[in-house]
């Protein structure tokens, strides 16, 4: 019984390993989609205001 314990045991340990793994990817992928929204969201207003200088030099 006590080999069993052990043997789950070692085995949680190496699965938390994994978990922070899993963490990091979801925090990676988070920043990632912010980042690209933030960048659509400025294109969009820097695309605008080109727009405004075209428009009024023209």
């Amino acid at each position: 019984m006590l080999r069993l314990w052990t043997a789950f045991q070692s085995r949680m340990v190496r699965d938390e390993e994994g978990a922070s793994m899993v963490e990091y990817a979801l925090l990676v992928a988070l920043i990632a989609i912010v980042a690209i929204l933030a960048v659509t969201a400025v294109g969009k207003a820097v695309s605008s205001k080109f727009e405004t200088v075209s428009s009024s030099l023209g």
